[in-house]
């Protein structure tokens, strides 16, 4: 007899209600060794490898790749290598009970059972009425006074679907108001005569008619009504093809649910403000081109003077928590990484101690595991302050939404010539346009512009990273 056990959906983090099967790494009755890949799990965050923990076969596989189940749901059924019985299979498959994953506000959340209608009072059915055993039931239960129906069964009898009928809701009819009619004037015309001249505009009193009696025809009035304005020339525009109707659904990935989901609490729940600056980066950008060897991105710079804002002005290096606010001791600054399965933010932590070309190495590892999917989950939690630089795709200047529960975020554009008074001179330097979003519950606009003054100040002495 086969040692078989389950195999479910696994919870990482307090967070996770859900997981997608990405990837089945090995095929149902496909004996696998302890060590390799069974499946690729991909959450709202995160793409994770389960690894088998012996040796061993699926018997059979229930959950089917792509798909989305549960936290906790049964996604297969394991064996320790011999073959198994459908009896047995069905028999764990039969017995599986899914335990209660649900927490917090979450399962407090859950909103009770409507009130069901109160009974409608019952109307005593008079004696000596006709009316068959199923109307009176539903005109008791409906609370129809039957007196007022008149029946449409045999002899009169009140049917079911009188009862239906009467309880149904009057029909009001929609009035629109009198037919406009044409007035008829003292003309001698026939009807179609006077319609035509009304809807062309023509006087019948100044038209002779044709008719018996010198009565006005229809012949009268067209002949009355002026030659139509000659076609306008044809287009000599190509034709427009018609529309394909064709449209693509693609279903939103857990992670790209979980963005649509944060950034709308955000916007809705957060009362943001904006605070917006334009900086010198030319000295910065000759310090850069001064290094020999591997160079570290305008970003790694904008880490390290963000990191050094960050301890120069405390009350924007936090989260909100309800009626708390959390001041941390190291800047660990979220970095806005963009992914195939949509916007992730990898945390370089305690980047205050950190050089900018330590600062490079760790940001370029983090954004190589992100397009992959490889980053564990504590690198992906927290953070004390998000950066978004969307300089590199050319924009100039954006506003980015808060990524709770931190306090605040900074947009970075690209870096462009603008002229601007350098010591008396006008000069062509280049500048770049920051945008700081802050939640105005925790961080007034007196902090935030000293954290941008801080910030301008470093970058514009790039010396001081």
């Amino acid at each position: 007899m086969a040692n078989l056990r389950t195999f479910t959906m696994p919870k990482w983090g307090i967070e996770m209600a859900e997981g997608t099967i990405a990837e089945w790494g090995v095929a149902e009755g496909e004996p696998f060794a302890k060590g390799a890949v069974l499946a690729l799990i991909e959450t709202d965050k995160i793409t994770n490898e389960i690894e088998a923990e012996a040796d061993g076969r699926f018997v059979r596989l229930l959950a089917k790749a792509g798909e989305t189940y549960l936290v906790g749901a049964l996604l297969a059924v394991l064996s320790d290598g011999d073959e198994a019985s459908e009896a047995e299979i069905e028999a764990i498959v039969a017995g599986f009970r899914q335990a209660d994953t649900s927490f917090g506000e979450e399962a407090d959340a859950v909103p009770p059972a409507p009130a069901a209608p109160p009974p409608a009072a019952s109307k005593p059915i008079p004696a000596g009425i006709a009316i068959s055993p199923a109307a009176r039931l539903a005109a008791e239960s409906r609370g129809i006074d039957v007196a007022a129906i008149a029946g449409t069964g045999r002899g009169g009898r009140i049917t079911a679907q009188d009862v239906d009928q009467a309880a149904r809701p009057e029909a009001r009819p929609n009035l629109r108001g009198p037919y406009p009619l044409t007035p008829l004037g003292s003309a001698y015309a026939t009807p179609l005569a006077r319609r035509l001249a009304h809807l062309h505009g023509v006087d019948l009193a100044g038209l002779t008619g044709s008719g018996s009696k010198g009565r006005i025809g229809k012949a009268d009035v067209l002949a009355a009504v002026a030659p139509a304005e000659p076609s306008p020339a044809p287009s000599t525009r190509p034709p427009v093809p018609p529309p394909s109707g064709k449209v693509e659904v693609v279903p939103m990935s857990a992670m790209r649910r979980t963005i649509a989901r944060r950034l709308t609490e955000s916007k809705q729940a957060i009362p943001h403000f904006y605070l917006r600056r334009r900086v010198r980066v030319d000295r910065l950008v000759a310090l850069r081109k001064a290094i020999d060897g591997p160079r570290p991105t305008i970003n790694d710079y904008l880490v390290k003077a963000c990191a050094l804002a960050l301890m120069e002005v405390p009350q924007v290096n936090i989260q909100v928590h309800g009626n708390d606010i959390h001041r941390f001791a190291d800047a660990d600054i979220a970095v806005a990484v963009a992914t195939e399965r949509g916007l992730t933010t990898p945390i370089v932590t305690a980047a205050q101690a950190l050089s900018v070309a330590d600062i490079s190495r760790i940001v370029a590892d983090l954004a190589q595991r992100a397009r992959s999917g490889r980053l564990a989950s504590e690198e992906i939690s927290g953070g004390s302050f998000s950066l978004s630089n969307l300089g590199g795709h050319g924009i100039d200047q954006f506003d980015a939404i808060i990524n709770p529960p931190q306090g605040a975020i900074l947009a970075v554009g690209a870096a462009r010539s603008e002229p601007i008074d350098d010591e008396g001179a006008i000069r062509l330097v280049p500048m770049m346009h920051l945008s700081l979003s802050c939640d105005h519950r925790a961080i007034d606009g007196a902090d935030g512009a000293r954290f941008m003054a801080a910030l301008a100040a470093l970058i514009e002495a790039p010396h001081l990273l």
